[in-house]
C-alpha cells in the first residue's frame, strides 16, 4: 500500500452519474468524448476502457482485467445503485463540486448524487445555462433588463453555490476581447438574441463576455474550460494562454480564475498560475482518458506551477467508475512523481506528503471556502 492511498481528495470540478441501468451502448457512449462510438469499434479499446477494467473490475468482485461483456454483466447484476456505490467510496473522495448544467436531467440530482457517493456535493453554476434560463422568461422587448436580470440570478445562486464555470472555449474561443462590455453593447446583443427564432443557445461573444464577467462579479472562482474536450469547440481557440489578457484584466479584482483540464496545454496553463496570483488549474479528464501517460502529465504540470496553484479534479461524467479511474490515475501519478523526487533528493519526504496533500484536497478547501476535515 502506497503513502498516496491514504490522501483524501476534493474533486473540485465533476458532474453527477445515471441513476439508471445502463445497455453496452449505453455504457460505450460515456467512454469517449466523441457524439458516440466509431460505428463497429469497442468503446472498451481505450486507454479508459483499460483502466475501467483494471480499477473498476476488483471493486464489483470481478478479477482485474476481466472482459468487458463480464464487467457489464456484473454491474447490471448488481445494479446501478449499489455499483455506484462500491466505485464511488472506493474513489476516496471526501467532497464533490458539481457541474449540474450540462444535461442534468440524465443525471441524478445533487442531493441523490450526495447520497449515492457518500460525500457532501456543492454546486458549480455554469454561467450560459443560467443566462439561458434568465433569456427564456424575457422577450425582445426585455432586451435592456436583460444585463441586470443575469447579474441578478447569478448573485441570488451565488448565496448557495460555491463556484461559477464559463464554457466559452466551447460556445466560441477565448479569442474575443477580454474586456467588460459595456451596458449598451449587452442590450444590442440581448435584443438580437432575444428577436431569434433559433434554439436559445447563448453563442453571442457578447453575451458571453457579460456573462464571464458576471460570474466575476460574484467573488466565487470562476472555472473555464480550456484544452481537451468535445467536438463542440476548436481546440487551439480553447488554449488558455489565449486567456492572458483576460488574466489581466481581472486580477486586480482577484476573483480566482480556475483553469480546467487544460491537456494538451498543461504547460501554458501552469505559466499563467506561476505569473498571476489568482489563476489557478487541474489537469483533470485528460487524466483520466491518457492511462499510464497521467504521471508525464502531473509532471509536465507541476513543472512551473507553484504548489498551491494545482487542484485535483475527475471531470467524471455519467459514470461513477470515472470518479475510481481518475483517483486511481492521480494517487498512482503523484507516487511516481513527487515520489521520484524523494528518491532523487530533490525533495524531503516531509514536503513530498506536504505538496500531495496541498494537491489532493486542501487546495480547494482554501480557495472555494469548504470545510476542513
Amino acid at each position: 500500500m502506497s503513502w498516496t492511498d491514504e490522501l483524501t481528495l476534493v474533486d473540485h470540478h465533476c458532474h453527477s452519474v445515471v441513476g439508471g441501468p445502463l445497455d453496452a451502448a449505453g455504457f460505450g457512449a460515456l467512454l469517449t468524448e466523441a457524439p458516440a462510438p466509431a460505428p463497429g469499434a469497442d468503446p472498451f479499446d481505450s486507454m479508459l476502457g483499460l483502466a475501467i477494467r483494471r480499477e473498476c473490475a476488483p471493486v464489483l468482485d470481478l478479477p482485474a482485467h476481466a472482459p468487458a461483456a463480464d464487467y457489464l454483466a456484473r454491474r447490471a447484476e448488481l445494479g446501478a445503485e449499489e455499483s455506484t456505490r462500491r466505485l464511488m467510496a472506493a474513489s476516496g473522495t471526501s467532497a464533490l463540486l458539481v457541474d449540474h448544467g450540462f444535461r442534468g436531467g440524465d443525471l441524478l440530482e445533487l442531493d441523490a448524487f450526495s447520497a449515492a457517493a457518500g460525500a457532501p456535493v456543492a454546486e458549480v453554476m455554469r454561467l450560459e445555462s443560467v443566462a439561458e434560463e434568465v433569456a427564456a422568461g424575457l422577450g425582445p422587448a426585455d432586451a435592456g433588463d436583460y444585463p441586470e436580470a443575469l447579474a441578478a440570478e447569478l448573485a441570488r445562486r451565488a448565496e448557495t453555490a460555491v463556484g461559477c464555470k464559463s464554457i466559452l472555449a466551447y460556445r466560441h474561443g477565448f479569442d474575443v476581447d477580454p474586456a467588460r462590455p459595456s451596458p449598451a453593447e449587452v442590450a444590442v446583443a440581448a435584443e438580437r438574441w432575444l428577436s431569434s427564432d433559433r434554439e436559445p443557445r447563448l453563442a453571442d461573444p457578447v453575451l458571453l463576455r457579460h456573462a464571464l464577467w458576471c460570474g466575476v462579479d460574484t467573488g466565487l472562482p470562476v472555472q473555464l474550460h480550456t484544452g481537451f474536450g468535445d467536438p463542440d469547440e476548436d481546440l487551439h481557440r480553447a488554449n488558455p494562454a489565449l486567456l492572458a489578457a483576460f488574466c489581466r484584466a481581472t486580477e486586480p479584482i482577484g476573483t480566482p480564475i480556475v483553469l480546467l483540464h487544460c491537456y494538451p496545454y498543461q504547460r501554458e496553463a501552469a505559466w499563467l498560475a506561476q505569473v498571476f496570483a489568482h489563476v489557478y488549474f487541474d489537469v483533470g479528464l485528460a487524466s483520466t482518458y491518457v492511462g499510464f501517460r497521467a504521471t508525464e502529465l502531473l509532471a509536465e504540470a507541476l513543472e512551473l506551477a507553484p504548489f498551491g496553484k494545482l487542484l485535483y479534479s475527475s471531470d467524471a461524467f455519467g459514470l461513477p467508475e470515472l470518479y475510481l479511474v481518475a483517483a486511481r490515475a492521480f494517487r498512482r501519478s503523484v507516487h511516481e512523481v513527487l515520489g521520484g523526487w524523494v528518491r532523487t533528493g530533490e525533495a524531503a519526504e516531509a514536503d513530498a506528503r506536504r505538496v500531495a496533500a496541498m494537491i489532493a484536497g486542501e487546495n480547494a478547501r482554501r480557495l472555494y471556502g469548504l470545510a476542513t476535515t
